[in-house]
């Protein structure tokens, strides 16, 4: 069992996930890079100062431009949309582990009868036409879907896609155009068998996959697990046997009732933090979806920052703003930023300050540099700050 006080687990932390000290990530490589070691980048569509995906790369990976996501995706095809920590962008060499996820999709498909007849049609249109969205398919008859009724085109395209008939070609704005999986990616990667075809093995790969995301989690329920359907009982077995296998090391910090669980590979890290070893700060605007935050439970355990997303929450109810971002300065959390695209500004609309930061020089300086950077991924031309 490893000891850690709860400030080299804070360093350890952030310093695995990229965010202390030097740009471990650079450049599209590093976009790359990143995605890989997180196993996923969670997505999604809501687009104020950038969308999630973007974030979080942004805080990691110097140089980042919107561009350089989509060329992965889209051009390169080394990274696919698809669902992991629910709707995810994922390294394309994963496909074959996500075989058993895609039978499952396959096999509980909402208003199945219609969406079969209909699937020859669109399967031959998009082989005869290539990449297509749904208004480019004359399929009009509302039917049963997951969120609400929609038109049968969007069903029997989302279907195939959840299947692996069908990925993400590419995107215009939030509309997605589908192509065939044998025209993006290549024939060895889809007749690839699933590497894990046991259940047990497979969700054992998953929590080493989602520890390795955080880079520090516990044996407890968590958002951290969202997307695998994991039952307690698997939890705990999975845990257990990555353990014993010495896939997982133990972890106990201090003033944490419970332990906490690091990838056996970030032992050198491990050590290095235990040993002393420092990193230079760093201010950083964290995505609210970002990968070290999808256990906020352990996020206010180890540093007292009590975040939560509040797009969703009425306005009268709101603590901070509609769309705001921890602010992340050194080894703790300065406070929150709300900043919004308004024409070719980026205004930022106010900054909440944690109890006890410390308003210095080099923290406004770094919240400037930070804002400066937001402001060049979004293609804008100045930042707007608020009284």
């Amino acid at each position: 069992m490893i000891e850690l006080t709860l400030a080299q687990a804070r360093r350890f932390l952030l310093a695995k996930n990229g965010l202390i000290g030097g740009h471990r990530f650079r450049g599209k490589k590093g976009a790359l890079q990143y995605v890989r070691q997180a196993g996923c980048v969670q997505f999604d569509p809501v687009d104020v100062c950038g969308r999630s995906a973007d974030l979080s790369l942004l805080s990691r990976v110097q140089g980042y431009r919107k561009d350089m996501l989509e060329d992965l995706l889209y051009r390169d095809r080394s990274l696919i949309d698809y669902f992991d920590k629910n709707l995810a962008i994922l390294p394309a060499e994963d496909w074959p582990h996500f075989a058993r996820l895609r039978q499952r999709c396959a096999e509980q498909v909402r208003s199945r009868a219609q969406i079969e007849a209909a699937a020859p049609r669109v399967l031959g249109e998009i082989a005869a036409r290539g990449p297509l969205c749904s208004r480019d398919i004359a399929l009009d008859e509302k039917t049963d879907w997951y969120w609400s009724d929609t038109r049968l085109a969007r069903a029997v395209l989302e279907a195939l896609y959840f299947r692996g008939d069908l990925v993400v070609h590419h995107k215009e704005g939030n509309v997605k155009f589908y192509a065939r999986a044998q025209d993006c990616l290549p024939e060895a990667l889809l007749r690839a068998p699933d590497p894990y075809p046991g259940e047990a093995d497979h969700l054992r790969w998953w929590v080493e996959r989602r520890v390795g995301a955080v880079g520090l989690l516990w044996n407890r329920p968590s958002d951290a697990f969202l997307g695998m359907q994991l039952k307690a009982a698997q939890r705990n077995r999975a845990f257990g046997e990555l353990e014993a296998a010495g896939r997982l090391v133990p972890v106990r910090v201090q003033g944490l009732g419970l332990a906490l669980y690091a990838l056996a590979q970030d032992l050198p890290l491990l050590e290095a933090v235990r040993a002393g070893r420092k990193f230079a700060p760093r201010t950083e605007f964290l995505a609210p979806l970002d990968a070290m935050l999808w256990d906020r439970k352990l996020i206010e355990a180890l540093f007292g920052f009590a975040y939560r997303w509040e797009i969703y929450t009425p306005a009268e109810k709101r603590s901070y703003g509609h769309y705001v971002l921890p602010v992340l300065r050194g080894e703790r959390f300065a406070g929150r930023i709300e900043a919004v695209r308004r024409g070719r500004a980026l205004a930022v609309r106010a900054f909440w300050p944690e109890a006890g930061a410390r308003d210095t020089p080099a923290l406004r300086r770094g919240i400037e540099e930070a804002a400066q950077r937001l402001c060049a991924m979004n293609g804008l031309e100045r930042v707007a700050w608020a009284e």
